[in-house]
């Protein structure tokens, strides 16, 4: 055997007249049902459509947000005109707007803007707050903050549908993405887990998770990951690398195994024991490992690799693995000579390369061989 190496968010005003809100209102909120949403933990692009939301953001004909709630034809018609004008205003200046949450309903939470009553889809609601909550149905934690006040910005500002939709996610990207940089490093807590990799919030300096990024299944290890649930659970907590930030989509990807310097990267001198033995090839017959001889001819095979030279051999102190393993020199590429290292055993053989490649070119180069090598 050969080792190698959001859903969509959108937002809504309530169509209903009478949800327009008095100076202070209940937070007594009502609930109707609409389809189940699923949560991802990247905000949605705004082009989206709103209608689903649009859906869920309706009451019932009976159902009032509060008791004391005042109907539109309560609010001056002045005051409506102006704050509909204000919300447009923050939509296109990207404000962020201090809202007081006075309810919530299947599809999201009801937020006081002004005269009006905006919409904040669960699923533009910052996930990042429940980190360390214990599961728990997201209308529990909706009833829970009633009462408190949220940072949003106004994504949608439709006066004539009455559609009022709001984002957290966007605010706390808009207040908190300057924070990182790529290079940087942050604890962080494992929110969910798919197949493809797992999503990670991030505790920033403030001791708060504020914002959500993704470790791919391939920046998880730098072993062969099969199963990302293999590895971490959710409520994990790890640390994290930010290699990419993707502003203009608000998505940070995360990296776990760059943390750690590539084990491939070797030479014979460390993996070596002060009481192992080497010898060369003018000490002795070289005789290759078994599978490094058909290893051989299909790098030659390879564009940018024109000759290969088995090197001096060596016996660990104890075996490593049975297996036959290939590891690349941590010495980078120079006058075009580069050292592989192949390892059974307690044996350890040396191969030299005439190339024109970069040391990463390299390596690809070797998982392409081990892919098609039985």
């Amino acid at each position: 055997m050969i080792s190698s190496l959001s859903s969509t968010g959108a937002l809504s005003s309530l169509s209903c007249a009478r949800l327009s809100l008095s100076d202070n209102p209940s937070p007594s909120p009502s609930i109707v049902f609409v389809p189940h949403l699923r949560f991802s933990p990247f905000s949605a692009p705004l082009s989206v459509s709103f209608k689903r939301h649009r859906c869920a953001a309706q009451l019932g004909p009976t159902e009032d947000v509060s008791a004391t709630s005042k109907t539109d034809e309560e609010v001056p018609q002045e005051r409506r005109l102006a704050d509909w004008e204000t919300a447009r205003s923050f939509k296109e200046a990207g404000s962020i707007f201090e809202g007081r949450i006075v309810g919530f309903n299947n599809g999201g939470l009801l937020i006081r803007f002004y005269s009006l009553l905006g919409f904040l889809p669960y699923t533009l609601l910052n996930q990042a707050r429940f980190c360390k909550d214990s599961p728990r149905p997201i209308l529990q934690r909706a009833k829970d903050l009633v009462g408190s006040t949220v940072s949003v910005k106004v994504v949608e500002a439709n006066e004539e549908r009455r559609s009022l939709i709001l984002s957290e996610k966007d605010a706390s990207w808009s207040r908190y993405s300057s924070q990182i940089e790529v290079g940087s490093v942050f604890d962080g807590c494992v929110v969910s887990i798919e197949d493809y990799g797992a999503f990670v919030h991030l505790l920033l300096p403030d001791g708060e998770y504020r914002l959500t990024g993704l470790v791919h299944i391939s920046e998880a290890s730098w072993d062969i990951v099969q199963d990302m649930r293999n590895l971490f659970a959710e409520g994990d907590d790890v640390k994290v690398k930010v290699i990419n930030i993707d502003r203009e989509k608000q998505r940070i990807s995360l990296s776990i195994k760059q943390l750690e310097k590539d084990p491939l990267y070797n030479t014979l001198d460390k993996v070596i024991t002060e009481e192992g033995e080497v010898t060369t090839g003018s000490d002795a017959n070289i005789e290759p490992l078994p599978g490094l001889d058909s290893i051989c001819q299909e790098l030659i095979k390879e564009q940018g690799i024109t000759d290969v030279q088995l090197g001096r051999q060596g016996l660990e102190k104890r075996a490593v693995s049975q297996d036959l393993e290939l590891w690349l020199s941590s010495v980078p590429v120079k006058d075009k000579q580069f050292t592989l290292l192949a390892r059974a055993g307690r044996q350890v053989q040396e191969v030299y390369l005439t190339t024109t490649l970069e040391q990463d070119d390299i390596k690809k180069a070797v998982q392409r061989i081990l892919e098609r090598v039985p």
